[in-house]
């Protein structure tokens, strides 16, 4: 029963969320909405809840002086302060926590940290990647055009050096981007279609 239930509770709604897009009938559509806003509500909870567990996980490395105990610290205090100043203070633009938190703090440091992780991200690919087939070598060519293409270096060495590179991001990397979404899109759908039918359990828990 502690896993029978569940199953059938995921196989009803999984269902019924699929057939909303192949009967068009209102009443089906009116549930299928109410079904949508139950979820947002227990998703909503489930925020609550995650808040919760960052907390009970960060304070209990406080409590036992773990590794890097004091960023656990500011992990908690910035959390929270974000929190309350959201609840009382609001999240409209104009608010203290939309001009100052977000767009003057959480902006810029998201940014740093991405223009950091570039650097690394540049330094590894060219420690790891190896030209031994023709694959490799025309991966590694347009590589180096696209870097060229978007430093003004690149525009000194040809003046069509953009245009190229444009070219390149807007046909065959869409093309590369399309087949991959499209893969990841059927993994998707057959990932859903396997927690429906009760095939994924792992959602469920250790089986006992």
């Amino acid at each position: 029963m502690r896993h029978e239930i569940p199953l059938k509770i995921t196989l009803f709604f999984g269902l019924f969320m699929i057939l909303q897009y192949f009967v068009p009938h209102w009443r089906i559509n009116e549930i299928a909405g109410t079904f949508q806003q139950w979820a947002v509500i227990v998703l909503a909870f489930a925020y609550v809840l995650g808040i919760a567990n960052v907390v009970r996980i960060n304070l209990d490395v406080v409590s036992k002086k773990g590794a890097d105990w004091q960023y656990k610290i500011i992990t908690v205090v910035a959390l929270l302060a974000t929190l309350l100043i959201g609840l009382i203070g609001g999240i409209t633009p104009g608010s203290f926590f939309n001009d100052r938190l977000y767009l003057s703090m959480y902006v810029p440091m998201s940014s740093t940290m991405y223009a950091t992780l570039a650097f690394f991200i540049a330094s590894a690919a060219f420690r790891a990647f190896r030209v031994r087939t023709w694959q490799a070598g025309l991966l590694a060519v347009t590589a180096v055009i696209v870097m060229l293409g978007r430093v003004p270096v690149g525009r000194m060495v040809w003046s069509d050096m953009p245009g190229l590179v444009d070219w390149i991001m807007e046909v065959p990397n869409m093309v590369a981007q399309r087949g991959i979404l499209i893969g990841a899109a059927l993994g998707a759908v057959a990932t859903g279609l396997k927690m429906v039918f009760g095939i994924e359990r792992s959602y469920l828990g250790r089986e006992k």
